[in-house]
């Protein structure tokens, strides 16, 4: 597989995401969204990648990620999310400060230190948000999870993930004592504009907003 550079893995990594693992096609448009981008950059990146045997790209018409393409993605996310693991749980990081320093981190070559990494950890399967890390073979298993916004009244749950990993969302999250392995219970859902009422870990009485809601994942 020929090498690829940061530039390029994040793009991959980029039409991952927006190509649900795969299963879409996905617009110009919509990757120099979120790369923060101009369209002709993007064109030119997809052609580079398509080069790569990356993703199969047509003019015009979008990208689609191809499999020698998501195994590349997968090895970045693992990495990343290794990383995440490692900074919080051994350089005692907040979960909201560990990103951008992953994003820096995900591009290490090495295979040895990310097996050595993986092995120091104690092979985890899942980041400090909640999302599954791909084994060496890009295999990961998905925990079932619903956002809370659509867990009915008297429904139990545990928190599992966040959908929102923005630093501000993770730290207004610490502020109010919800955090992965926190139980929930909905007291009360006001239809008006979707903000609930819920009861964490038995004894914290909470008011959250739809946002807030829609993007704390739970497990029955």
């Amino acid at each position: 597989m020929k090498r690829l550079s940061f530039a390029e893995e994040n793009y991959l990594k980029a039409v991952y995401h927006l190509s649900n693992a795969g299963e879409l096609d996905v617009t110009t448009n919509s990757i120099a969204e979120e790369m923060d981008t101009k369209a002709a950059s993007v064109s030119d990146m997809l052609r580079r990648l398509s080069e790569k045997e990356m993703v199969v790209y047509r003019k015009y018409q979008g990208v689609k990620i191809s499999e020698k393409g998501k195994t590349a993605a997968l090895q970045v996310i693992r990495k990343h999310r290794l990383w995440e693991v490692f900074l919080v749980e051994k350089l005692k990081f907040n979960w909201d400060q560990v990103h951008e320093i992953a994003e820096q981190l995900e591009h290490i070559k090495s295979p040895l230190l990310i097996q050595r990494l993986d092995d120091f950890l104690g092979h985890p399967k899942f980041d400090p948000h909640g999302d599954p890390i791909p084994d060496e073979n890009g295999l990961f298993k998905e925990k079932p999870q619903v956002p809370l916004a659509e867990v009915e009244v008297s429904g139990d749950g545990i928190v599992v993930a966040v959908k929102d990993t923005n630093s501000m969302f993770l730290q207004h999250l610490d502020r109010i004592g919800i955090y992965l392995g926190a139980k929930t219970k909905v007291t009360e859902k006001v239809e008006f504009d979707g903000s609930m009422e819920i009861l964490v870990d038995g004894k914290n009485k909470l008011f959250i907003s739809k946002e807030v809601a829609e993007n704390v994942l739970v497990t029955h």
